[in-house]
């Protein structure tokens, strides 16, 4: 079956508000991808005033259950800030419904502060995706392509845990792009350690958590949320729109030349770029040393090591003034 896509987003005028157990709860309504879900990964923007916090969850039709994707609280050291393990249909910030589901819907608890001050929920929207992903390298824009995105390295940071901070790491570059990484000091530009604090998952023990990632970029950049393309040429599109992309990947030994990485189960870096043969132009944040995290990575390697990584995920955190490509936003409300 080929590839099937689709991004929905919804504002909280969308849906429906209720207070099951006391708790204020935002219900999403149902969405019908025309397709069956294989998984769904969730992104949201949410206000948190200290010691408050929101849970998302999601559900198929006809299943009692809801599925929590995670408790979400922005700051430093929030309590309650985690994945949700024992539930075999969610893997940390995934869901992938047994047997598949034709549609879903999300939920957002909004638990208030102990003295009363409850969040606020912006907007959250959700990808699916089903079938598999493409085996054939995809052809070429043909036209040379570069975003002036700042470089740096996770590990500078790495005698205090930045060698895990890809993700943070890849984000705040690209907020440097837009103007809006929160500043750091005199001696460090970049608050990286900061950033890893403002995403690390308790449960997951790291901050590779895609929803919390982005939910730290919602609270600082005009949109930022979770998605998937179907390959190379889509991710072309963004670039011409001005727009890069943070992109997951995983590769055995030796199948991405010139990585600084030789093997990965999961790492994200930014596409900033593309040459005019095609080939990727990165900012990996794994290199080790600022200078060295621009890389020029083999278009055929590159879309492997991220279709089969990861299937084509991206973080995409852009301005309200940057037009988004028509590819698979699905209702952007």
């Amino acid at each position: 079956m080929p590839r099937r896509i689709r991004y929905d987003a919804w504002s909280p005028a969308d849906g429906r508000v209720s207070r099951p157990g006391g708790v204020r709860s935002w219900t999403s309504p149902w969405c019908e991808p025309g397709f069956v879900i294989d998984d769904l990964v969730a992104s949201w923007a949410a206000t948190t005033p200290r010691g408050s916090w929101i849970e998302v969850s999601t559900q198929a039709p006809d299943d009692g259950t809801w599925h929590s994707l995670g408790r979400w609280a922005s700051g430093r050291r929030p309590a309650h800030r985690t994945s949700i393990g024992g539930d075999p249909e969610v893997d940390t910030d995934v869901w992938r419904p047994t047997g598949g589901a034709d549609a879903y819907r999300l939920r957002v608890a909004l638990h208030p502060s102990p003295a009363g001050r409850a969040p606020t929920l912006t907007r959250i929207g959700a990808v699916v995706s089903s079938g598999a992903v493409r085996a054939t390298t995809s052809r070429p824009a043909g036209v040379e392509r570069l975003l002036d995105v700042p470089r740096l390295s996770q590990m500078r940071w790495s005698e205090v845990g930045g060698t895990g901070w890809c993700s943070p790491t890849a984000v705040s570059m690209v907020l440097a792009h837009l103007g809006r990484l929160p500043p750091g000091t005199d001696t460090e530009p970049a608050d990286v350690p900061a950033a890893a604090h403002a995403v690390f998952d308790r449960a997951y023990d790291g901050t590779g958590n895609w929803s919390f990632n982005t939910a730290w970029a919602a609270s600082v950049a005009d949109r930022a949320f979770v998605t998937r393309l179907h390959d190379l040429r889509d991710a072309e599109a963004f670039l011409e729109a001005g727009i890069p992309l943070v992109a997951s990947l995983a590769y055995g030994p030796g199948a991405l030349p010139g990585a600084p990485t030789r093997a990965t189960d999961g790492h994200l870096l930014v596409i900033r770029g593309f040459t005019a043969a095609g080939d990727v132009v990165a900012n990996d944040p794994a290199a080790p040393s600022e200078r060295s995290v621009r890389r020029t990575y083999d278009r055929a390697g590159f879309e492997r090591a991220w279709l089969d990584g990861a299937g084509g995920l991206v973080y995409v955190i852009h301005r309200d003034d940057q037009v988004l490509p028509a590819l698979v936003r699905g209702e952007v409300r």
